[in-house]
């Protein structure tokens, strides 16, 4: 079959039918078999050949093609940072460098050296004691892990409790290299933190109003294992979402709680009956403080009469001895002789008893009369 015969039977190749058909490679339809692949590669590379300037053989394409390569190589180095994000440069797998600007950067191409990129604005979220799943309708569903929220108390109570802890990365390199499982370990440290503090905290506080201490300072605990463990990890925030007695002591906790009320009320009424006693009390004390002043104060003067008065006889009785014992005497009678009864007895020249006339006694029965 000759060429011309061919060129009748391929409808790809040149020119042959007057319908005006051309096929995909530029001829013109009827019966034309496609053209040969070698034959077409052969003439591209031929073409590409005399567009080199000079004497370039194939030795120089396959230097133009490497450095092509090289090229490409060097350029992989280039990266952007973008706003909120580190580069970590690493030079054969050991840290040289971090980008904190962001914008354009290079490092030297892998496997020399290597750039790891971290959102260090970006705040994290971690739960303990619940996971959190978004269910079709949009809301929100928790799912207790009891494993995680049961906490021992001080007072060998147990709490269900919800933490919720947020976080961020204050340095890219020590978060990347000091610590493996960032968030495993930030999870563990937490949990560690939060059985520290419930186990030194009361039930009702941590249930109560004790909320924001526990978050407080379990933050605080937190904090600072993670910084000695040079974590490169901020905590921003830790709230306490749920802190509720177990069902199970629930009952128990209830009686805990009314006997704590009943101590409470017994215990005002004690403080009650203090406040009103110990007023009258002081006072009474006082009072019988100020009596026995003033029966001291009229003892005192009294015996300092009686002493002046005795020094005053004394010096009476020195100077006139006689005198004065006599009139000692006498007043001592008349006071024996006032009181007693009277019996007279005749002198010498009389005998037995002289008539006595009760003179006192008449008068003092006159008195009564007369009244």
């Amino acid at each position: 079959m000759g060429r011309d015969d061919k060129s009748k039977k391929n409808p790809w190749g040149a020119p042959g039918n007057d319908d005006g058909d051309r096929g995909p490679w530029g001829g013109n339809g009827g019966g034309q078999e496609p053209p040969d692949i070698d034959e077409i590669l052969r003439k591209a590379q031929d073409n590409f050949r005399d567009m080199m300037p000079g004497d370039f053989g194939n030795g120089k394409i396959i230097v133009l093609i490497f450095l092509g390569v090289l090229a490409l190589w060097f350029a992989s180095g280039f990266y952007i940072v973008n706003p909120g994000e580190h580069a970590v440069i690493q030079r054969f797998g050991k840290w040289d460098r971090t980008q904190t600007v962001e914008g354009l950067g290079y490092h030297l191409p892998t496997p020399i050296e290597k750039a790891s990129k971290v959102n260090v604005n970006a705040i994290r979220r971690m739960n303990i004691g619940f996971t959190e799943r978004v269910a079709r309708s949009g809301a929100s569903q928790k799912q207790d892990i009891p494993e995680e929220s049961l906490m021992l108390t001080s007072d060998r109570n147990i709490v269900d409790l919800y933490l919720v802890i947020q976080w961020n990365i204050k340095s890219a390199e020590q978060f990347l290299f000091e610590i493996q499982g960032q968030e495993n370990t930030i999870k563990k440290v937490a949990e560690s933190a939060i059985r520290e503090v419930a186990g030194q905290t009361d039930m009702f506080s941590i249930i109560t109003s004790g909320r924001e201490v526990v978050a407080d300072r379990t933050k605080e605990i937190i904090q600072k294992n993670l910084d000695e463990y040079n974590s490169g990890v901020n905590i921003t925030l830790i709230l306490v979402e749920k802190a509720e007695v177990h069902p199970d002591v629930q009952g128990a906790f209830q009686d805990v709680q009314s006997a704590k009320q009943d101590a409470e009320d017994v215990q005002n009424r004690a403080n009650q009956y203090r406040n009103d006693i110990i007023p009258k009390a002081r006072g009474q004390a006082i009072k019988m403080m100020q009596e026995a002043q003033a029966y001291k104060q009229s003892q005192v003067a009294k015996a300092s009469g009686d002493a002046d008065r005795f020094t005053s006889v004394y010096e009476a009785y020195l100077s006139g001895k006689d005198v004065t014992r006599e009139r000692i005497f006498i007043e001592t009678m008349e006071d024996v002789l006032g009181n007693a009864q009277k019996i007279i007895l005749g002198g010498d020249n009389q005998q037995g008893v002289v008539p006595y006339l009760p003179l006192n006694e008449l008068k003092t029965g006159q008195k009564r009369t007369g009244q």
